[in-house]
Order: C-alpha cells, then structure tokens, then sequence
C-alpha cells in the first residue's frame, strides 16, 4: 500500500515523521473504537469479497482520536493506495478534477476537513461519488455541451470534527458513517504503552497511566505528553521513564491532574472573575484571554463540557460550580440557580 500526499502538510517533518511511527498500520494495531473498527472490517471483508470499491466512508469526531490513522488503514485493509488532501486545500473545482482523474482502481481519497469544501468544489463530488463520473461544461453559450468523464471507481473518505457543517446532499453519500468517541484512560495507557515501545522508551505502568489520565481522553495528546516525558527523562538520565518523570515533566508543561493547562485555566478564571459568573458570548471571551474563538470552541470548550465545568446558555458560555471548584473558587450563591442550562446555543453573543 503507497501512499501520496497531495497538498503540503503545516506540520513540522520531525513531528509529522514521529507521528507515521507511531501511528498503527492495522486493524489489530489499533486501540479502541472498537464498534467502529468491527463494523469497517465487516464492510471491507465484504467489498473485497465482490471484488469492489468500498462504499464512501465518513469520519467524524473530535480531533487527534485517529481519523487520519483509520483512513490509512482502510487503505492497507483494502491492499490499494491512498492519495491524501484537505478541504481547505482544495480551492478550485479543477484541483479535484485533477486529483479525481488521476486515482487509480478501488483507490482510497482521503480528504480531511471535509466540511471546509467550498460549494463548487462539492458540486463536482456528487456525480464522482455516486456515479463515478466527472461532469463538467465545454463552451459558453449556446454553443455549450455537458460532457461526462468515466472515472475509476474508488472510496472517498472524508473526515471532519463538524458532521453538523456538511450540507445534507454530500452527507447523504455516504453509504459508512462511523462517529470515533473519546478514549477511557484504560485505553490510552494502552496506546501510551505501545507508543513508548516504538520510541525505544521503557516506561513503567504507573508513568503510562499518569500520561493517560492527564490526555483528555485523545491519543495525539497522548503521544504528544509522552514525547515530552521522555525528554525529560532522557535528561535525567533515567534508564526508563518513571512516575516521578511524568508528574515532574508535566507539571513543568503546566498539564494539570484532569490535563487542563494554562489556557483552560485562563479561560475558567476570565468567566469567574472578569464576568463575575455570568453568561459571556464566545467572541467576548476571546477577545478577553486573547485567544482565537474558533479554537476555544474546537480544542478548548469540548474537553471543559465534557467534564461538567462549563454550559452553554442562550446567552452564552456559563461557569457551572465544578469550574469554580477546580480553579479554587466558591460559586456566588445567587448564582445557584439563575441559569436555565441548554445542551447547545447557536449564538456566539
């Protein structure tokens, strides 16, 4: 199985190169997601039984949980290539028509960040997906002609932190949609395990269990914590990494015991003493600790919702009792009972 990149990653080589390492190269390799995983290899044993392309595979879930990673896997499962590009990279309808005529037989196309597509681009996807062809208009006017391209048939897999974002018609294509949760920190010491191994890091199974706990239930945070930890204990000059390197190199991080750092307890610390508690819209929260609202929503609000800090009210982000206790701090009692907590809110004010 090849794989070719079509658009140039942001990331650092090194990182990127580490993370390749890393990253597991099969379904058995693979730690957790288990429905999931169950439900894919199912649905590849049966495609390759007929001798078929898989039907179009979504992903979507958090980020760093291993979209990407199952993507290349579908890949190896199958034995075919997998040519990788992103939404945002995407710009015109002729990149896709280029990167489209260009696959070969049962390819996998994997194309991250699914929901940034812009709507022209899309628009060449449906006939692609569905019908395996490419349309595309010659000439103007009246002179102007429909022409239909064949195309070989391949599985598109798409993956997105914001299902919510794709328009009906694009999601409705998709004959496998598979939602990745969190991971327990079971599951996670697991995969901190198996990374150090990798790494030709020993570490003890009390040091793996810190690093799992201390991950937001994500295993790129995982492996990211661990590469710090073993920096440090390298340093230390620690034949393997020990439980004291973990909480010594993490403190240092300023990644507390739930793995909040230095930001969650900014943006928990704003809502409590700049906003006395009260509802604040997203946009004015980060103005307020001067930090990108779409990252508070993506990387920073999800984590701090799941463990009951933070609300959503219909008038914005609200500070619920666990937060104050988490940053030492006692709820206003005439807070108790003002907000009417909803499970979403659509407006950022």
């Amino acid at each position: 199985m090849e794989e070719e990149r079509l658009v140039t990653s942001t990331r650092d080589d090194t990182e990127t190169d580490v993370e390749n390492v890393l990253r597991p190269k099969s379904m058995e390799g693979y730690v957790g997601q288990d429905k999931v995983k169950d439900n894919l290899a199912v649905f590849i044993a049966a495609a390759k039984k007929r001798g078929e392309a898989l039907d179009h595979v979504l992903l979507y879930g958090p980020a760093g949980l291993g979209k990407t990673t199952l993507a290349h896997i579908i890949a190896a499962e199958l034995g075919t290539q997998i040519k990788i590009t992103s939404g945002p990279a995407i710009e015109r309808a002729g990149d896709l028509a280029a990167i489209l005529t260009n696959l070969n037989e049962n390819d996998v196309l994997f194309i991250d960040e699914i929901h940034r597509l812009n709507h022209n681009v899309e628009e060449i996807l449906y006939p692609a997906m569905e019908d395996y062809t490419l349309d595309f208009i010659i000439g103007k006017g009246p002179s102007a002609k429909n022409v239909q391209l064949p195309l070989p048939k391949f599985t598109l897999v798409g993956a997105t932190t914001r299902a919510g974002m794709l328009s009906s018609p694009l999601r409705d294509r998709f004959g496998v949609i598979c939602r990745l949760e969190t991971y327990s920190d079971k599951e996670l010491a697991e995969i901190v395990r198996r990374s150090a191994e990798k790494l030709n890091a020993p570490i003890e199974e009390s040091a793996a269990e810190e690093i799992a706990k201390r991950s937001r239930g994500t295993p790129r945070i995982a492996n990211r914590l661990l590469r710090r930890v073993r920096d440090y204990a390298a340093v230390k000059n620690h034949e393997y990494i020990e439980l004291s390197d973990a909480k010594a190199s993490l403190k240092m991080l300023d990644i507390d015991e739930l793995g909040l750092d230095a930001i969650d307890i900014k943006l928990l610390t704003a809502m409590a003493e700049k906003f006395g508690g009260n509802p604040v819209g997203l946009d004015t929260l980060a103005a307020t600790i001067n930090e990108d609202a779409n990252t508070i929503e993506d990387v920073y609000e999800p984590y701090l919702l799941q463990l009951g800090f933070i609300a959503r009210s219909p008038r914005g982000r609200v500070l619920l009792k666990k937060g104050y206790e988490h940053i030492g701090l006692k709820m206003p009692e005439n807070l108790m009972d003002k907000f009417v907590i909803y499970g979403a809110d659509n407006e950022n004010e």
